[in-house]
């Protein structure tokens, strides 16, 4: 006893279907690696996340806001990389360290 179409015109049938299935099958397989190679080299790119950001404000002149931990979550978009020191400098003259990813305490300013 067999679950197969006895007839060799269904037989044929099945066969297409199963063949046409196949094919979307290992087409989005390699849809799904090509994916991952992308998002792999893509990681491979990624800049390093610097140690210290500071936040900029709005217009012209873009005061300094906050100094920010490298990745910090609470970061604005307006952020832009600096060094330890220029950090540590900005805390002294009085802009404002992040109370979320506590840049001064990083910094030994606080």
């Amino acid at each position: 006893m067999t679950d197969l179409p006895p007839d060799l015109v269904r037989l044929r049938t099945l066969e297409m279907w199963l063949v046409l299935s196949l094919d979307r099958v290992r087409e989005r397989i390699a849809e799904l690696e090509r994916r991952e190679r992308e998002q792999r080299v893509g990681e491979a790119r990624r800049p390093p996340t610097p140690a210290f950001t500071v936040e900029t404000g709005i217009g012209a002149d873009r005061p300094p806001l906050y100094v920010h931990v490298g990745g910090c979550h609470m970061a604005g978009q307006r952020v832009h990389a600096v060094s330890r020191g220029a950090a540590a400098q900005a805390v002294a003259d009085g802009v404002e360290a992040c109370s979320h990813c506590r840049a001064d305490t990083e910094l030994g300013v606080a």
